[in-house]
């Protein structure tokens, strides 16, 4: 390595509070290979999705020292950039660059070189801040501990127009770069040749256009079948190979089933007045809010008014004492075409059900579009499943370990009802519940779903969504 080059390690970043290590998927860059700043040189599997690590500095791909496969820790270092000096890179006619050079240099040289161990070490605050104003952060200079840059740095060389500071030469030993976090993509499918825009995913939404199907089936088109990658086998068998993602859930559906005693229940409920106040406003809300208004944000609203009443259902389990949760985040349970996602909605209890029907679409669009993030996926305290979208009138769900229950809200469909001794064909719904007997008996919970169930049934043509 020439004298101008520094060899700058890349740490597997803290991408989630909880996450402790994760799987490398993919290289995308090889040695040898051109980097630009924020240009992504990995893939990493983590906890049911798939993070791009980018670079945090321009430079020559160096060794790579985790294998894809290989689970990592986080903060061990998985590859080596080369970069140049930047005193070395500056143009000759750059003064301002010079001069700091020599600064740099006679620092140096009088034993007095400043800390610069953090120089390359973006937060995700800083990282995304430059994205947006197009900002090489080599050009600032960090005021931070070790000379690492701040977000206010940042926003003072935007207000100085992105003329008043110059980037610091890093200093001549190597220094660590921990790759900020970044967006999340879903599960990739085995077949990579269809974008993800194009990929059909089940609906997260109960939903059907017009009056309710007396099918139940609100789908509008068969679920779709995966394409997937066999090895091995014979005539009589194939064997598939088990994906991280796929390892991960069916380690925590196993955690889930062997160490919480589920207990279910199932309540039904009549929606009539529901259906006919959604057919009422949903094209208007379309027109004003540019999203479906589904029933499920009208459930969401219900379930959200029950766990109030009853905070235990928002609960977890802690061995020597329960731990309820002050704030409702709702998680949905959304199937892809090879996974199982659990999106949350954080603290539910503060939105109406149109700021509701704006989160389920938001989410449902993320996951379409493989832009979840770490922190969509975790935070939540409460599950809730719309298992009806699949024509499904009855459920018997696996809790969102290590949540108290999980609620699945099934198909509509028309029944027959005996009301005040007379039949009446009503849409009718059920409402299936699964819970974690150590901390829920069927007492609470039959009091949860009885209010869940008055909820519901209280929406009329008169109510409001705002």
């Amino acid at each position: 390595m020439s004298s101008n080059k520094t060899l700058i390690d890349v740490q597997l970043p803290q991408l989630a509070e909880s996450l402790v290590s994760a799987t490398i998927g993919k290289w995308l860059k090889k040695p040898g290979d051109p980097v630009e700043q924020y240009e992504p040189i990995l893939e990493v599997i983590t906890d049911k999705v798939n993070a791009e690590i980018p670079s945090t500095v321009d430079g020559v791909m160096g060794e790579l020292l985790a294998e894809e496969g290989q689970e990592v820790q986080v903060g061990a270092v998985i590859c080596r950039i080369e970069t140049a000096n930047a005193a070395a890179d500056a143009p000759a006619g750059d003064s301002a660059v010079n001069e700091a050079a020599r600064s740099a240099a006679g620092a140096a040289s009088a034993g007095e070189q400043p800390d610069q161990s953090q120089r390359h070490r973006y937060s995700p605050a800083v990282q995304t801040l430059a994205a947006q104003h197009g900002i090489d952060l080599r050009q600032i200079t960090g005021t931070g501990l070790g000379g690492r840059i701040t977000r206010k740095d940042v926003l003072a060389y935007i207000e100085q127009g992105g003329r008043g500071s110059v980037a610091a030469p890093p200093a001549p030993a190597a220094t660590t770069a921990a790759a900020p976090s970044v967006p999340l993509q879903s599960a990739p499918t085995a077949s990579s040749a269809t974008p993800v825009s194009q990929r059909v995913i089940p609906a997260v939404i109960n939903d059907a256009p017009g009056p309710v199907r007396h099918s139940g089936l609100h789908l509008t088109e068969n679920p779709p079948i995966p394409t997937i990658e066999v090895e091995g086998g014979d005539r009589s068998e194939y064997f598939i190979d088990v994906t991280p993602i796929r390892n991960t859930i069916a380690t925590r559906m196993r955690q889930s089933v062997s160490e919480i005693p589920h207990g279910w229940m199932m309540i039904e409920v009549d929606v009539t007045n529901l259906v006919q106040l959604r057919n009422k406003i949903k094209q208007e809300f379309m027109q004003k809010e540019g999203v479906n208004l589904t029933y499920l944000a009208f459930l969401l609203k219900a379930v959200v008014g029950a766990i109030k009443d009853y905070p235990i259902m928002n609960s977890v389990w802690a061995v020597d004492k329960i731990i309820v949760k002050r704030d409702i985040n709702i998680s949905l349970a959304v199937g892809t075409e090879d996974s199982v996602l659990t999106p949350v909605i954080k603290k539910a209890d503060q939105k109406n059900i149109a700021g509701l029907a704006r989160e389920i679409e938001e989410l449902a669009t993320k996951v379409r579009s493989g832009k979840l993030k770490l922190e969509d996926m975790q935070g939540g305290t409460f599950t809730v499943n719309n298992t009806g979208s699949f024509g499904s009138i009855l459920t018997q769900p696996i809790i969102n370990y290590p949540q108290a229950a999980i609620l699945t809200f099934e198909s509509i469909v028309k029944r027959p009802v005996v009301i005040n001794d007379m039949i009446a064909v009503r849409s009718m719904a059920n409402l299936c519940l699964s819970l974690d007997h150590r901390i829920l008996d069927g007492v609470i919970c039959g009091r949860f779903m009885q209010r869940v169930k008055e909820n519901m049934e209280s929406y009329n043509l008169d109510t409001q969504v705002y």
